[in-house]
């Protein structure tokens, strides 16, 4: 009860422009993809990914939502797309990796026909879209632009927005929107969140969806 009473006190004091342009302040002023993005977490996720690419020989790979691209440096991909609706983190990936000719990055204007890869991934990407229809849209393209699996992480609950952060209950949204594609493994995340420790810990888990050929 005193939480969720802070948390409406919280964005009605704390100004917030949109995920957008949040994110694009945030990279133009220096900041960086956040604490997912990097250290252990980073390392968990790269494993996870990389086998899962490697066991199921995928050969393309988009990602909507690809940041400042840190988490990027640790992958094993023989064809990468990386989106971003921030120009800023596609100006910092195309300077980190341009020598690397397998990798590629594109604003996401949410208008834009995506083209189709094996595996969609959005790594810490829904929580972040707080509007609705901005989420909405951004799930549309998530399973439109996969030929065969979207991988998830982030959290299956739903919340109140704080600040740049809303929790969406993304199943259910998947099950009414895109029900060829079905939910095949949850892997839990083996760092739970700790206050104490917010940047190496964490309360999402991964979710991979593959489409139900008929």
């Amino acid at each position: 009860m005193y939480v969720e009473f802070f948390k409406k006190i919280y964005n009605k004091l704390v100004r917030f422009p949109g995920s957008a342009q949040y994110w694009e302040e945030r990279y133009k002023n220096g900041g960086n993809s956040g604490g997912g993005s990097y250290g252990r977490l980073a390392l968990y996720k790269a494993q996870i990914i990389n086998d899962f690419v490697s066991y199921n020989n995928i050969q393309t790979v988009l990602e909507l939502g690809c940041g400042d691209g840190n988490q990027l440096k640790l992958a094993n991909y023989s064809s990468y797309t990386g989106y971003d609706i921030s120009p800023t983190a596609i100006q910092i990936c195309q300077n980190l990796f341009e020598k690397d000719a397998s990798k590629k990055f594109l604003l996401y204007t949410h208008a834009e026909n995506l083209p189709k890869a094996e595996l969609v991934l959005s790594l810490d990407v829904i929580y972040h879209l707080v509007e609705d229809s901005v989420y909405k849209k951004y799930m549309v393209d998530l399973f439109n632009a996969a030929e065969k699996f979207v991988m998830i992480y982030s959290s299956n609950q739903s919340g109140e927005q704080v600040h740049h952060e809303k929790m969406r209950n993304f199943i259910e949204w998947v099950e009414r929107h895109a029900p060829h594609f079905k939910l095949i493994e949850q892997i839990k995340n083996p760092f739970p969140y700790h206050p104490s420790d917010p940047e190496n810990t964490s309360q999402f888990d991964f979710f991979i969806f593959k489409q139900q050929l008929s």
